[in-house]
């Protein structure tokens, strides 16, 4: 393979080197699955159950304890002592796994040393983001700065949105399908199997009656499917979650082939209400050329986005944005907040709002648009040379996803933070992923897989990817 497998890579020990073992305890790697012969199962062999997570087996063993402060800690300083050793050392074992993340959507290329001023502040945005609360240590006039920049992104006036910053994406999926459930009481909600978790969290815990539609090889939705289950239910309205990015894949539905079908299928604009998932790539659609138009001129009805993901926000937080109209079905007023209590979440972390309006002043549309590109060329790199390499890869065109089989070491995906479903992976293609950290990468994959499979076929995943992106003998 061209240019990636000539490049030398760190020690895998690199990560303990230093460390003090009497000061922090090294997390240990998941254990090796084993066949009942006592051979290495592999990846390939893995069934569902050798792969699930159980409450109380599958725990943390690191752990900083507290410890009470003896009587003379105040004159020693003993305390403070260790307390900033286990802090530094901590700092060195995270600026470690920087290094080597890629799994996930989280943009860790940033620098907010100048709100540092701003840690000693107790920042509330509980309440109404547009209405003055009696508590005044709070951030509002950045979170609604944030909000109009979005809503132009969106399409949106000024007088016609409302909308909050939310402490997670998760948070703005459960406000947008409420908001839709609240709309529609007696609607059903219309999902497809790709869709994140918190999706069908907030079927379970709004008690909706939820409809899974399939999806193609892509992970985009099927329309073909959505129509047939539309049809089969067509005495209720219709609440949809649309992704603008699916969680493994990267896949984005089509927004404007959702809305044909719904009114293909005799649903007028007043018995439907879409959600739009943008977790990730909802911010960076606006600047993908041929991309579907996000758009509130069109008949959605909210948007959420996630600010610690492609905006590159220190702590998890995100952006919903609702039209003005609905959120009235399900605010009330709150008079030991001289507020009014439309959001989902009581107290808002108003530290996250000033981040957000530090970036997009910084940035601006012109940045995000350059990173987008970015984005896209180095993830179309780590497709060929994924390719050329011989291991099978696939690669949304609106995406910055790329998908590949899974690798058979779990503690090669550990060491990358790899986010892995069944027989696939997958790498997240972020500002803070250059080409020569992809590098390092695809040469310890290529590396690694020659030892994997020395006797053995790599998996066909064919049925994940398709064929035409499969590397097995049979779809080579």
């Amino acid at each position: 393979m061209a240019g990636a497998v000539e490049i030398k890579t760190a020690s895998p020990n690199v990560t303990r080197r230093n460390f003090d073992p009497t000061a922090v305890v090294p997390e240990p790697l998941p254990p090796v699955v084993t066949a009942a012969n006592g051979e290495d199962a592999g990846v390939d062999k893995l069934d569902k159950k050798s792969r699930e997570i159980l409450l109380g087996k599958n725990v943390h063993t690191t752990c900083f304890a507290v410890t009470e402060p003896e009587a003379n800690d105040e004159f020693t300083g003993d305390k403070e002592a260790y307390m900033a050793g286990v802090l530094a050392r901590y700092r060195k074992s995270l600026m470690e796994r920087t290094k080597h993340h890629l799994g996930y959507p989280y943009n860790l290329d940033f620098d907010y040393g100048a709100l540092a001023q701003l840690q000693h502040f107790s920042i509330n945005n509980l309440g109404d983001p547009f209405i003055e609360s009696n508590y005044g240590v709070h951030s509002r006039q950045f979170e609604v700065g944030v909000l109009d920049w979005f809503a132009r992104l969106w399409e949106i006036e000024k007088n016609d949105y409302w909308g909050y910053i939310t402490n997670c994406g998760t948070e703005g999926n459960l406000h947008g399908i409420l908001v839709g459930r609240e709309v529609f009481p007696d609607g059903i909600l219309y999902a497809s199997r790709e869709s994140h978790y918190s999706v069908f969290k907030a079927a379970r815990m709004y008690r909706m009656e939820c409809v899974k539609v399939d999806t193609l090889i892509s992970g985009e939705i099927d329309c073909a499917d959505f129509r047939a289950k539309l049809l089969a239910n067509k005495s209720k309205p219709a609440i949809i979650n649309v992704n603008i990015g699916t969680t493994v894949k990267g896949a984005v539905d089509d927004l404007d082939l959702v809305i044909q079908t719904l009114e293909g299928c005799g649903f007028s604009r007043d018995r439907f209400y879409i959600h739009c998932d943008g977790a990730l790539f909802g911010l960076m659609m606006p600047f993908v050329k041929r991309a579907p138009k996000v758009s509130f001129k069109k008949p959605i009805g909210s948007v959420s986005v996630s600010g610690h993901k492609f905006v590159g926000c220190p702590m998890p937080c995100g952006v919903q944005i609702t039209r003005m109209e609905h959120v009235n079905a399900l605010s009330s007023n709150v008079e030991y907040l001289a507020s009014r209590d439309a959001t989902i979440m009581g107290s808002r972390n108003g530290h996250a709002p000033i981040f957000l309006w530090y970036t997009l002043n910084r940035k601006g549309y012109n940045g995000f648009a350059k990173e987008v590109q970015k984005c896209l060329r180095n993830a179309h790199y780590l497709k060929d040379q994924l390719r050329a390499a011989g291991i099978g890869a696939m690669l949304n065109e609106l995406s910055s996803t790329v998908v590949f089989e899974r690798p058979r070491d779990e503690d090669f995906v550990r060491r990358w933070q790899l986010a892995c479903e069944g027989n696939i992976a997958h790498v997240v293609v972020m500002p803070s992923v250059s080409i020569e950290k992809l590098d390092v990468f695809l040469n310890e994959i290529v590396k690694n897989r020659s030892t994997w499979y020395q006797e053995k076929q790599p998996p066909c995943i064919a049925a994940d990817i398709g064929k035409e992106n499969c590397a097995c003998p049979l779809h080579k």
